[in-house]
């Protein structure tokens, strides 16, 4: 993002930019399907994200609703899934979603969610453009960041709005998992990363980076948040989910980390929102 060098970090694919802080993974990312389906139990995945995932959602649709530009209408999702932020955003907006992988993609369908197969944006008509894009989850996932932002720069009308919701390097459990990393225990860190899974994270940002990214592709800072990287509900399912453990090791972790919840806003999340303006 500065033009620095890039350095080696913690593990041999990971690298990161000792002068602004931006973070890089070069870990291998499937596009097939059935493997991505083979290595993930979807039905266990959304019952450990759903509740934390539309409180969130409901908020970055307010923040959307907030800064949008008057009269904003048209609003896309890149990266729809199982179709929650689109039902969120439904009632204030006309929605349209993509979504690359089909089978999650007709699930969300078949709930009548307008939900297009493919990737952006080559699933757009040429003269498709919009008054708010919306990447949750999704932006840090894409190889070739720099085109993406591009073709949201090009598919924004006048004003419009490009939001970003993503995970943050400077958030209090990555911070965490780094230096469990350095005293050799490396786990946390790679689940972060998502190393193992087909669509592994492939940049880490923080505000400041994130905004010079953006700033550079002609967008014009609107407005930064933090969202909540752990609630209550749902965050059994979502620790038997990540981790797997014996039901007494489960009943553990749930009972500590719930107990940390209301401390945790001491520190920096680790969700961030970035919304920015086409210039």
């Amino acid at each position: 993002m500065c033009d620095g060098t890039v350095q080696q970090g913690l593990r041999p694919w990971h690298a990161q930019c000792n002068t602004c802080r931006y973070e890089s993974a070069a870990l291998q990312v499937s596009i097939n399907e059935a493997q991505a389906h083979a290595a993930i139990d979807e039905a266990a995945r959304e019952a450990s994200l759903k509740m934390l995932r539309m409180e969130n959602f409901r908020e970055i649709v307010q923040l959307a609703r907030t800064h949008g530009a008057p009269g904003a209408r048209r609003l896309l999702d890149v990266g729809s899934a199982h179709g929650w932020f689109l039902e969120a955003a439904a009632p204030h907006f006309d929605v349209l979603g993509i979504e690359p992988d089909a089978a999650v993609g007709s699930k969300a369908a078949a709930r009548g969610l307008p939900v297009r197969p493919g990737y952006f944006p080559a699933a757009l008509a040429p003269d498709e453009t919009f008054d708010a894009i919306v990447f949750n989850d999704v932006i840090e996932h894409i190889p070739d960041i720099r085109s993406a932002i591009a073709a949201c720069h090009a598919r924004l009308n006048p004003g419009g709005i490009l939001v970003l919701n993503l995970p943050n390097s400077r958030g209090f459990f990555y911070r965490l998992s780094k230096w469990l990393t350095r005293a050799g225990l490396p786990g946390a860190f790679e689940r972060m990363w998502q190393k193992s899974l087909p669509s592994p994270h492939l940049h880490y940002f923080d505000p400041a980076n994130l905004t010079s990214l953006l700033q550079g592709a002609g967008f014009t800072h609107v407005h930064s948040a933090e969202l909540a990287a752990l609630r209550a509900d749902g965050l059994k399912e979502r620790l038997a989910y990540v981790g797997k453990p014996n039901p007494v090791k489960l009943n553990t972790q749930y009972l500590a980390i719930r107990a940390m919840i209301p401390l945790l806003g001491l520190f920096p999340s680790d969700i961030i929102v970035g919304i920015y303006r086409r210039g």
